[in-house]
């Protein structure tokens, strides 16, 4: 009998420590989720304020600002065009 009763009080510590170890797991694959979310929101931040700094840095009006400023370039016209022609004409 007493042998029975150690059997059951070895396996009754097994199962706890068992039981014990899984709930750490569980808490700490849980910890670890909620980590990766938070970091994917933070990412997902980041991306949407950069997508409308893009689009910001590229309306057209901008751009044509920075070409006439920085670049000094200028709208084409008939009088600054020059036609290049390939062969001969007839």
């Amino acid at each position: 009998m007493t042998r029975l009763n150690l059997v059951l009080l070895l396996a009754v510590i097994a199962s706890a420590m068992y039981l014990v170890h899984t709930q750490y797991e569980s808490r700490r694959l849980f910890q670890a989720l909620e980590h990766a979310n938070t970091e994917a929101r933070k990412i997902d931040l980041d991306n949407d304020r950069l997508e409308v700094q893009r689009r910001a840095q590229a309306t057209p009006l901008r751009v044509e600002k920075l070409a006439k400023d920085k670049l000094q370039m200028r709208t084409a016209t008939p009088a600054i065009t020059q036609y290049v022609t390939y062969g001969e004409r007839q």
